[in-house]
């Protein structure tokens, strides 16, 4: 165990990554390791969550391995199978590499850094071959197939062809950690958005039933508008408005204006203008006339509500993007969907609205999830009113 014990003595040390390590491991005192010379779970938890904040913005991928013992806690000799297990993996990884507890005495992780991407699957089945073969010439193969290797690879790939697949959950220990520890306040969270949907379909039942003859009166097609929407973790749900816009139009027009925003070349194109650059298309001629006061009276929100009744949705947090502006964010964007469920309002809202980059708004998203708590949600509840009535950055 000898280059174990080097490898965590360097552990110990400043790690010269970036001040956020430092604070890491400042709050720690030092690196936490159990008898086996394994970074103890906590510990390891947050190493993981600063691997993958790094990777999201250098772009240098690593792979998350997870070694399972999914029979009990002995092999078929009797012995308990944990320190031989941390002993071969860790003759098969490098210095550099993290190897600490997922779960504690269960299972057993190792974080593969600075990896090269070419090959995204040739890296994942070679680390995957390695082990499992070290496992089976040292355990034999009766005892190494009860090792369940997972691996797990970051900065992940979203393919827009199986949208459910956002987010690989063991990649993100930390959102779990967070929920069971603000049990309490998520619980009385969602019975907020349960009794202030509630009382706001309950409340305005007469608006909202004038706002559907309206709309079905001057316009062809549904009262109801549905569009596929990502929730937290990726959940496609089906989010509901009042129809603001003609039938069979062209949703190209906005798939390209949301690219162009998102990707910056839309404030550069615009940026001569007199008028910012919103987030929403301005004249956009698919809008009917009542949809465009809907819109910048935001009453065409209304049945979101419904939303959040179900679950779907809360009354506070991020808003849900459609799938093909997903497709074009970047690695960082993506923790607005991952981090909080998403929400009727929100910082955005209240804050920035359309009349901000897109960059500021998933600062202000983040912001939200990081610093969220209950005093929060009222606030941003209360100040909602007037913002939707001052009408600004509304399209």
């Amino acid at each position: 165990m000898a280059k174990r014990s080097l490898q965590i003595s360097a552990l110990s040390q400043p790690i010269p990554q970036g001040r956020n390590l430092g604070k890491l491991l400042s709050r720690f005192g030092h690196m936490p390791v159990g008898r086996e010379g394994i970074i103890q779970q906590g510990a390891f938890h947050a190493l993981l969550t600063h691997e993958r904040r790094r990777a999201e913005r250098s772009r240098k991928p690593f792979v998350l391995m997870l070694l399972e013992w999914r029979d009990s806690h002995k092999n078929g000799n009797g012995a308990n199978p944990i320190e031989p297990l941390t002993a071969i993996v860790s003759d098969v990884t490098r210095e550099t590499d993290l190897i600490g507890w997922y779960e504690d005495g269960r299972i057993l992780a190792v974080i593969f850094t600075e990896i090269n991407l070419e090959g995204r699957n040739s890296i994942t089945e070679l680390l995957h071959s390695k082990v499992v073969t070290a496992l089976r010439d040292n355990l034999g193969p009766k005892s190494a197939s009860n090792v369940l290797v997972t691996l797990h690879l970051f900065p992940e790939s979203w393919d827009k062809d199986h949208p459910d697949r956002v987010a690989d959950i063991k990649l993100y220990p930390d959102l779990s950690e967070k929920d069971s520890k603000k049990r309490l306040p998520k619980s009385v969270k969602r019975g907020m958005d349960i009794l202030g949907s509630s009382l706001m379909l309950l409340i305005f039942s007469p608006v909202l039933a004038a706002i559907a003859l309206t709309v079905k009166l001057t316009s062809k097609g549904p009262v109801i508008f549905k569009q596929k929407r990502l929730g937290q973790f990726g959940a496609e749900f089906n989010c509901l408005k009042f129809r603001t816009m003609y039938i069979n139009n062209d949703p190209k027009i906005h798939r390209e204006y949301v690219h162009r925003f998102i990707a910056g070349k839309a404030r550069e194109e615009e940026k001569d203008q007199a008028e910012s650059v919103v987030y929403k298309i301005t004249d956009d001629p698919r809008v009917t006339p009542i949809g465009r006061f809907l819109r910048k009276t935001s009453l065409d929100e209304f049945p979101q509500f419904w939303n959040v009744l179900r679950g779907e949705m809360s009354l506070v947090g991020p808003r849900p993007p459609v799938p093909y502006e997903f497709e074009v964010y970047d690695f960082w964007h993506r923790r607005r969907v991952l981090e909080v469920r998403p929400g009727v309002t929100g910082l955005w809202q209240v804050k920035g609205r359309s009349r901000i980059c897109f960059d500021d708004m998933v600062r202000l998203d983040l912001r939200y999830s990081q610093t969220w708590s209950l005093w929060l949600d009222l606030k941003i509840l209360l100040v909602t009113p007037f913002a939707v009535l001052a009408g600004n950055g509304a399209h």
